[in-house]
């Protein structure tokens, strides 16, 4: 795989394709700052602040790690499709295509 195709939905409703390379390590969050979006990121990426909580609605994606679940269930509105956009890396999209939601609480 080459390159990933996530369709992000952000906070006002307007839908974007976009197209990352892979093999640079870059994380969803870091991928989502690139492309503009105001993702917070206060913690830098060590899923300590959930400023880059997106909610995954299509696509495979690896399990979530346990200090990512941990930083999740603190927060009031957390649903099974809540992810750490500093957590996921785009490698990690095992059919290269995702669909996701920007959580407008927090970005």
């Amino acid at each position: 795989m080459q390159e990933v195709h996530l369709t992000v939905t952000d906070v006002l409703g307007k839908t974007r394709d976009l197209v990352f390379p892979t093999g640079m390590g870059l994380s969803l969050m870091e991928a989502l700052k690139g492309a503009g979006y105001p993702i917070e990121a206060v913690c830098g990426g060590m899923a300590l602040c959930a400023t880059c909580r997106v909610d995954w609605e299509e696509g495979a994606v690896s399990d979530p790690t346990e200090a990512e679940l941990d930083m999740l269930d603190t927060l009031p509105d957390f649903s099974p499709c809540s992810r750490l956009g500093c957590q996921i890396r785009l490698e990690s999209l095992a059919d290269g295509k995702a669909t996701i939601r920007l959580n407008p609480s927090k970005t």
